[in-house]
């Protein structure tokens, strides 16, 4: 239901109509406007509404609700700069990455943003998602989305992790780490050096050489409880 933070000029909103129509909008207060199948929408008419409000178009033809970009639905509307993770494998990572509140999470792969936006709700206001993209204008697009879209927890940096590895100041410091790289063995002895005692590593990878030789890259830094998930 309606209530809370109010939509102000410059916001991103989800604009929906139905669960498989709808679309991410930045509020302009001055000349804004959304034509659809249910009329002409002034964005005008949305400031100062409450996130989930039901607005009606200037003709009186139809309505919309305009929705907060919660990690849901901006994997539904973000601009898919890259291929993308949805909700099922999201949840199942961030299950298995053992997230919480307040916790220190590093990512590799960014891309579009769709896992980071839930990893960064997983940790919570208090939490830190480290996230890292080797493709420099991603990473700056992505990092401008994060703030538009208010997650203050995100720091993005262009960096080549496979080549380079993890900064050593973060080396100690990381509950879990996330990849999403065409290497990903690679990484592990950095990724090992970050990880704190009995914490979680994640690698996401579409064929079985890449899992096989991840593995055994994990068996020689000393992981434990290895374990392939195939969907």
């Amino acid at each position: 239901p309606p209530g809370g933070r109010l939509i102000q000029h410059g916001d991103l909103v989800v604009a929906y109509e139905r669960h498989d129509s709808m679309k991410a909008v930045v509020v302009d207060s001055k000349k804004g406007q959304l034509q659809n199948r249910h009329g002409t929408f002034s964005h005008r008419d949305w400031v100062g509404k409450p996130f989930g409000s039901k607005v009606f178009g200037r003709d009186g033809r139809g309505f919309m609700h305009l929705l907060a970009p919660t990690p849901e639905l901006w994997t539904q509307v973000l601009k898919h700069r890259t291929q993308i993770l949805y909700a099922g494998d999201i949840s199942l990572i961030c299950f298995n990455l053992e997230l919480c509140p307040g916790r220190t999470v590093l990512e590799s792969g960014t891309g579009s943003g769709s896992l980071t936006t839930s990893l960064s709700r997983a940790v919570g206001p208090n939490g830190a998602v480290n996230t890292f993209e080797f493709h420099e204008e991603r990473a700056q697009v992505a990092a401008e989305e994060f703030k538009r879209n208010g997650m203050k927890n995100i720091s993005v940096t262009h960096r080549n992790i496979e080549e380079n590895g993890f900064p050593e100041n973060l080396h100690g410091k990381a509950d879990a780490i996330f990849l999403d790289l065409p290497r990903p063995w690679k990484v592990v002895p950095s990724a090992a050096s970050c990880l704190i005692t009995d914490a979680c590593f994640c690698s996401f990878s579409p064929c079985i050489e890449q899992v096989q030789r991840t593995c055994e890259a994990l068996v020689e830094h000393n992981f434990k409880d290895i374990k392939t998930v195939e969907r």
